[in-house]
């Protein structure tokens, strides 16, 4: 919900998702990375493909526009719960656990132990869930 009475020069983030990255590959790091400018405003993101680079540098603009807003509420790009495309199940932590592990998410690595990660962390990695009725391997 917009609140018209919170002014800032800072563009809200769907104007980001108009414009087009500059991409650069970053082959030391073995990333990319985007930018999305609305000048004088910039975003950036890293991640191991385009495509998940510009979800983080749009994510950024979401986060960097609460700061301009902060009755403004920043989108989570993933579901509460979700299986990925490489069929690991991710779950979002209660608030307190948030704090505790200072990351969004838990997932079971393939030996079994649980570990965490925040959604910058994902869309490092590039995490993406299965659209439901999408089979493992499915493009």
């Amino acid at each position: 919900m917009f609140n018209f009475n919170e002014a800032s020069a800072y563009p809200h983030p769907e104007e980001f998702k108009v414009m087009r990255p500059e991409y650069t590959e970053l082959e030391e790091e073995g990333l990319w990375l985007a930018v999305i400018n609305i000048s004088p405003f910039r975003v950036s993101g890293r991640s191991l493909t385009k495509a998940g680079s510009r979800r983080a540098a749009l994510y950024e603009a979401d986060k960097t526009y609460r700061s301009y807003h902060p009755s403004y509420a920043v989108q989570n790009p993933y579901p509460e719960e979700f299986v990925d495309t490489e069929g690991k199940p991710w779950k979002r932590l209660p608030t307190n656990l948030r704090l505790k592990y200072q990351a969004d998410y838990e997932f079971t690595l393939e030996d079994g132990d649980t570990d965490y990660a925040s959604i910058e962390d994902m869309l490092a990695w590039d995490v993406r869930y299965q659209e439901e009725g999408q089979e493992n391997g499915d493009d």
